[in-house]
């Protein structure tokens, strides 16, 4: 009786480890890359500083990424993916419309105060009048599930008789941005003028309830003449 030779475990394709090398070379390049364009900005940010961090190459950035502009809309599209992935999270099907949304800013609120480098990001954008963002095609409709999102509260609400102001998803999703994105980007300005350091420890958790509470009262009625 002749013996079966033993299975052999199925070999793993050669190219599966070098994929595996190069996704971690690229998140380790745009890790690098988004801490120093949100300290120096666009124009300020050198690739040969992010590659010497890296103990690389210019070249090797930019076999990855081809140019610095490139490499820094890679960073927006990396920090912009984050935010929406977070929001993503709101389990709509769940929850009550109120707590809802009340959830997703206060998610919001723990998102821009854990990703301090996200709301630095945006303000040089800002300053580079959305230039580079209009650039992507991953950016371009990545701003469609979290308007999808709180367009389902807003109908939830309203069929609840929770909320009775009209506003669209764009308008509350301006109200909790504003909010979360303002304690965080103009925290030393506000600090020097009014003496109060908006993302010290003492303050988070009343500041963090008042952006959910807000945008829930908003959407009950609070302030309409009627």
């Amino acid at each position: 009786m002749t013996s079966q030779p033993a299975t052999q475990p199925a070999t793993q394709p050669a190219d599966r480890p070098r994929r595996r090398d190069a996704e971690r070379t690229r998140a380790e390049i745009l890790a690098v890359a988004q801490s120093e364009f949100a300290r120096h900005g666009y124009a300020g940010a050198r690739v040969d500083e992010i590659a010497e961090l890296m103990r690389t190459t210019k070249r090797m950035i930019y076999y990855y990424f081809g140019s610095k502009e490139r490499l820094y809309v890679a960073v927006l599209e990396k920090a912009y993916s984050e935010v929406r992935a977070v929001e993503r999270t709101v389990d709509v099907e769940h929850l009550a419309p109120v707590e809802a949304i009340r959830t997703l800013a206060e998610l919001t609120f723990d998102h821009h105060d854990a990703h301090r480098d996200f709301i630095k990001l945006v303000a040089i954008e800002n300053i580079h009048q959305g230039e580079h963002i209009r650039t992507s095609e991953v950016l371009a409709n990545l701003g469609a599930p979290v308007l999808d999102l709180i367009s389902r509260i807003l109908e939830a609400g309203r069929a609840s008789g929770d909320f009775v102001t009209e506003a669209d998803a764009i308008d509350v999703h301006m109200m909790i941005s504003a909010f979360c994105f303002f304690r965080v980007s103009n925290q030393h300005t506000f600090g020097a003028l009014f003496g109060r350091d908006m993302t010290a420890p003492e303050h988070r958790e009343r500041l963090r309830r008042m952006v959910g509470e807000m945008t829930v009262a908003y959407l009950r009625g609070a302030g309409s003449s009627a």
